[in-house]
């Protein structure tokens, strides 16, 4: 099976791009050569298909907010073309049994690659430990509780202990749930203007200090799932100047929004981690740019309409960002002067497949997966609840101008959007 993508923009120029069984054959300008598919990507940008850490599909169990099909093929919507799932359906992924039925379910289900995180304990809440060896040796990912703080410090000593013993990484949620005191927002001046529970940074920031003494005592590959915090940056920095193997990543939500922007008791902006202060985002931002922050990562987390309205005191938390991700990060960091599209993609692409050692994620170069996305960007356009394929329509993001958007996505050299 031979593809030829015709007119496409990349490094200034026009290139025709040539797929043979999945695999990148040739990106020459003027290439000419006979293909069983043509598409003309009408003088579009071409970039390597994005990579996401942290998704939430919700399949199965949960299936009424999110399934493997509508979440993958969201993905390909967005210009991503491999994801992570966390572990956090019903069952949860915390057994060798389940795990092979999610990469069963994954592989016929989803239109884009899927790697497979597995629970560092059982039910994600558990002292216990899962069956670390075995998942990982099943291509477990990773490691996570994602959505519950891992709370005694032995549990999560031993499991680091184990990880590295398996070459994989932790990936933590930080949350120390005696500082949470039934928070919905960030504890400060919004909360206490709006007459909500607050949630305390030290909530997260206390427990990365823990994480990072137990990390540099196992030496195991530490990973901050969503960092939100002016303090977390801090210790991610000074960890990474001890020559600690730590990496961070931080949703686009985090980086564009702040509690002071929160004007009302508004579910559709409740997270987890919750929007912070100003002086945290710019903390974030600057963290993002000087390296300390690896990467960019949704965290979608798709609800249904019933579960986002109403107050952020019963709302659930978390938005939809899959859809969304590459437009927004293009539009405020790029098309803004702030960067150029190179280091967007290293945030997006580049580092998430170095960070986690990934071999079959293509990034744009002959003899790679024929992994890409071709993105219109040059023209403006308003994100729209009624064009998501995700189930979800739980996001802050809808109404606004962005630029970026996808024209199609290629995943192994086969077109899925």
């Amino acid at each position: 099976m031979k593809t030829l993508i015709q007119n496409a923009r990349l490094n200034d120029q026009l290139v025709n791009i040539l797929i043979q069984d999945g695999k990148i054959a040739a990106i020459e300008p003027g290439l000419t050569t006979p293909a069983d598919q043509i598409f003309d990507a009408h003088h579009h940008q071409v970039i390597p298909g994005l990579v996401d850490v942290h998704v939430h599909f919700r399949d199965p169990g949960l299936t009424y907010k999110e399934t493997i099909a509508t979440g993958s093929k969201a993905s390909a919507h967005g210009g991503f073309t491999t994801v992570f799932a966390m572990p956090n359906v019903k069952p949860v992924v915390d057994t060798p049994e389940a795990f092979e039925n999610m990469l069963v379910k994954n592989r016929e289900d989803g239109v884009i690659k899927i790697k497979q995180y597995a629970a560092i304990s059982g039910d994600l809440t558990a002292d216990h430990l899962t069956d670390i060896r075995k998942m990982a040796e099943l291509g477990a990912i990773a490691f996570t509780n994602d959505g519950h703080g891992v709370q005694t410090a032995d549990t999560m000593y031993q499991a680091m202990q184990m990880a590295a013993a398996v070459n994989r990484p932790i990936i933590a949620h930080v949350e120390d749930d005696s500082l949470i005191h039934g928070g919905v927002m960030n504890a400060g001046p919004a909360a206490d203007r709006l007459g909500l529970p607050g949630m305390s940074s030290l909530s997260e920031s206390a427990q990365l200090a823990r994480d990072l003494v137990l990390a540099y005592a196992t030496g195991c590959h530490y990973h901050v799932a969503h960092i939100s915090t002016k303090e977390s940056v801090e210790l991610v920095r000074m960890a990474k100047a001890r020559g600690m193997h730590v990496t961070a990543e931080v949703s686009p939500h985090h980086l564009l929004l702040d509690d002071a922007m929160i004007e009302m008791d508004n579910p559709m902006m409740k997270m987890n981690p919750p929007l912070r202060s100003p002086e945290d985002r710019a903390a974030l931002i600057a963290g993002l740019l000087d390296g300390t922050i690896d990467m960019v990562a949704t965290d979608h987390a798709p609800h249904s309409a019933d579960e986002k309205r109403g107050s952020m005191k019963t709302a659930s938390f978390g938005i939809v960002g899959i859809e969304t991700a590459f437009s927004l990060i293009y539009t405020h960091f790029v098309k803004s002067g702030l960067v150029d599209l190179d280091t967007a993609l290293r945030w997006m692409v580049t580092n998430p497949i170095n960070a986690f050692n990934l071999t079959d994620a293509g990034q744009l170069r002959v003899g790679d997966a024929a992994d890409l996305a071709i993105m219109d960007l040059d023209h403006a356009f308003e994100i729209d609840a009624a064009e998501f394929l995700s189930k979800g329509k739980n996001s802050p993001f809808i109404g606004d101008t962005v630029y970026g958007k996808t024209i199609a996505t290629f995943v192994d050299g086969k077109q899925v959007y």
